[in-house]
C-alpha cells in the first residue's frame, strides 16, 4: 500500500503483489530479482493429497505469491479454490502460530519456516515446494521501483541493486556468518532450522530468465479476480540492472545464482 501511494520509492514485494499495483496504474516496474523457490505448502498430520483438502482452512496471505501457489496447486489437481476455506493471515509469525496451534489444516509459508514446521510439528507434511509445478528457480519475490525512481536518480537504484548482489555472494560464500547476523534478529528459527532452509529460498537478483515466468502468472492471478489486464513486457525493466552487470563483473562473476 506505502509503495502503490508512492510513499517509498522501492520495494522487495512478491511478483503478485506487484501485479495488482501495476493493474492498478501504480507507475511502477519489476528491476531485478530478490528471492527465488521457497514457497512451500504444509499440511497437518492426515492430510495426505490434494483431494484431502476440500473443506479444509488454509492460512495465506490475499494477492501473494502464497496465495497464487495453492490456487496453481489445486488448479493441477483439478480442484476448484472455493472448495477450500481461506484464512487470509496478518504475517507469517501468526500464520505459523496458527499452524501448530490446529487452527488452520494448511498453510503456504517461505523458509525457513517451512522447514521448521516440517520438523517441529508432529505428522506435518510438505505437499509441495512449487518445483514440480514451476520449475527450479521460480520467482517468489522482486525488486520493483517507481518509474520516478527509474528516472531521477539511476544512481541511487543501482547501489541498491549492487548492494542486493553483495548481499547474495555474502549468503552463498559466508553462510555461517550471514545466518547468526539474521536468525533471531530477524528469521524467528533456530540456527538449524535456518542452515536447512538456507539453500531451499536462495536470494537471486538477476531474475532476466524469470521474466516470462512472471509474466505468464498473470493468468492465475487474473482468474482468482485480482487484476483486469494482463501487463506487458513493459512493466519490467531490466536495464539497471544490467548495467550493475556491466560495471561489476568481478562481483556478478562470482554470484553463483544467476541468468547468464
Amino acid at each position: 500500500t506505502l509503495f502503490g501511494a508512492g510513499q517509498v520509492d522501492m520495494s522487495v514485494i512478491p511478483y503478485s503483489n506487484f501485479l495488482t499495483l501495476y493493474d492498478a496504474g501504480a507507475p511502477v516496474k519489476i528491476v531485478a530479482g530478490a528471492g527465488v523457490d521457497g514457497c512451500i505448502l504444509i499440511a497437518k498430520e492426515g492430510i495426505k493429497s490434494a483431494a484431502d483438502l476440500k473443506g479444509k482452512t488454509l492460512g495465506t496471505f490475499q494477492a501473494d505469491t502464497l496465495e497464487v501457489l495453492p490456487y496453481d496447486y489445486l488448479k493441477k489437481h483439478k480442484i476448484a479454490f472455493k472448495d477450500v476455506k481461506v484464512r487470509y493471515m496478518g504475517n507469517t509469525p501468526e500464520a505459523v502460530e496458527a499452524f501448530k496451534a490446529g487452527a488452520i489444516d494448511w498453510i503456504c509459508t517461505i523458509e525457513p519456516y517451512a522447514s521448521a514446521l516440517v520438523a517441529d510439528v508432529k505428522g506435518a507434511v510438505m505437499l509441495t515446494d512449487g518445483i514440480d509445478l514451476y520449475g527450479k528457480g521460480y520467482t517468489d519475490c522482486v525488486l520493483a521501483a517507481r518509474s520516478s525512481l527509474i528516472k531521477d536518480n539511476p544512481a541511487g537504484l543501482k547501489a541498491i541493486i549492487k548492494g542486493m548482489m553483495q548481499a547474495q555472494l555474502d549468503a552463498e560464500t559466508q553462510t555461517e556468518t550471514v545466518l547468526k547476523e539474521l536468525v533471531g534478529k530477524y528469521y524467528k528459527t533456530s540456527m538449524e532450522n535456518a542452515k536447512i532452509a538456507q539453500g531451499k529460498q536462495p536470494a537471486v537478483v538477476d531474475a532476466r530468465s524469470q521474466t516470462d515466468f512472471i509474466l505468464q502468472r498473470t493468468d492465475s492471478v487474473m482468474e482468482m479476480g485480482y487484476i483486469k489486464k494482463k501487463p506487458g513486457r513493459d512493466a519490467i525493466d531490466w536495464t539497471m540492472l544490467e548495467e550493475v552487470i556491466k560495471e561489476n563483473p568481478d562481483l556478478y562473476g562470482k554470484l553463483k545464482y544467476k541468468s547468464a
